[in-house]
């Protein structure tokens, strides 16, 4: 059976969705695109002459256009300010939402929306697509598999100066909010713990040209006694790391390390004597699912199979609030200068 999807929202950000539909087949027969809605309404006749939807409903208003495409799901790909009405609207017309991250402007939106998923009976997730790309995957799988023994810290870097224009050079605490969530998520999900505390340091630079909080230092306290670090930068020019962090990982016999793109490193202590004891390499193995690294394309299959099989997704609200916190913590103890406790 087809979906019906209403896409809320039709700029930059809405072309990477609409291109994994159009480029996997099997969400392509899974899938029909019947309505676009956006305040710009230029914005949403672009994209039906761009993408070949000339049967789409077209609007501003979204109960309007959900009720005239006769909407199974809504993609919703606004700004963050104007997700929790869109959302609740969604839900509240009999429609399961996929939401650009972050799934909410504050922690009690996030609750009321997974309440309301519950009444409603509809699935809610999130589009953190850079869970599902290949080094994520590759990074869980190693951690479960034992190699380095148990994992004690988890340390990423990330440091690049996209110049966007829009919405972000206007944002509050854009690297934490709009960015670092992505490198939240996965270390989260890489380690497999639960986040249970922040100390982050949060500035806006010399020669930023964000408004607010275009760098960030946070220390994680997972549970297990796992530590997560990241230092970050949304304004370093210069040599940048990949948009997906470099990482490190720590454990109790040995290390890996990912550049964020290709390249792994993993090795275990040796069998020199003296002060240091070298180095034995370790293999990384390839992620277990090809499936499952496919950004986009794989969240929003997992949406699809919750929605025929009735189980939650990897990226369910339920869940995704968690990585939330992380974010909300770490603007909490910027704007305090104290630890705070993390308590979704």
């Amino acid at each position: 059976m087809t979906l019906n999807a209403v896409l809320c929202g039709c700029g930059a950000m809405s072309k990477g969705w609409l291109r994994a539909l159009k480029e996997t087949p099997a969400l392509a027969e899974m899938i029909e695109v019947t309505g676009l809605v956006d305040v710009n309404l230029a914005a949403a006749e672009a994209l039906t002459l761009e993408f070949g939807l000339n049967r789409a409903s077209i609007g501003t208003d979204l109960s309007s256009v959900i009720a005239k495409a006769r909407a199974d799901i809504v993609f919703d790909v606004v700004i963050p300010a104007a997700r929790f009405n869109v959302v609740s609207t969604a839900l509240n017309a009999g429609c399961h939402v996929l939401s650009e991250k972050p799934m909410a402007t504050s922690l009690a939106e996030g609750a009321a929306l997974i309440d309301l998923a519950a009444e409603t009976g509809k699935i809610h997730a999130v589009i953190q697509n850079r869970r599902f790309i290949s080094g994520v995957r590759r990074m869980r799988r190693f951690v479960e598999s034992g190699a380095i023994g148990d994992v004690t810290g988890i340390h990423c870097d990330f440091f690049i100066a996209p110049h966007f224009g829009g919405f972000r050079e206007d944002m509050d605490n854009v690297l934490l909010l709009d960015m670092a969530i992505h490198t939240f998520d996965a270390a989260r999900f890489v380690a497999g713990k639960k986040p249970l505390a922040v100390y982050c340091v949060e500035r806006n630079p010399k020669g930023s040209w964000y408004r607010h909080g275009a760098s960030a230092n946070a220390t994680f306290e997972f549970s297990d006694d796992v530590v997560f670090t990241y230092r970050g930068s949304w304004c370093a020019e210069g040599q940048r790391t990949s948009w997906e962090s470099q990482w490190r990982l720590v454990g109790s016999k040995g290390m890996l390390t990912w550049d964020g793109d290709e390249t792994f490193r993993a090795a275990v202590a040796g069998e020199e004597t003296g002060l240091l004891r070298g180095v034995t390499p370790v293999d990384v193995p390839g992620p277990e699912r090809d499936e499952e690294t496919r950004g986009h394309a794989s969240v929003i299959a997992g949406f699809v199979d919750a929605i025929r099989t009735g189980k939650q997704p990897e990226t369910a609200s339920s869940d995704n609030i968690r990585s939330l916190a992380m974010v909300f913590g770490a603007i909490e103890s910027a704007r305090t200068g104290k630890r705070v406790e993390i308590s979704a």
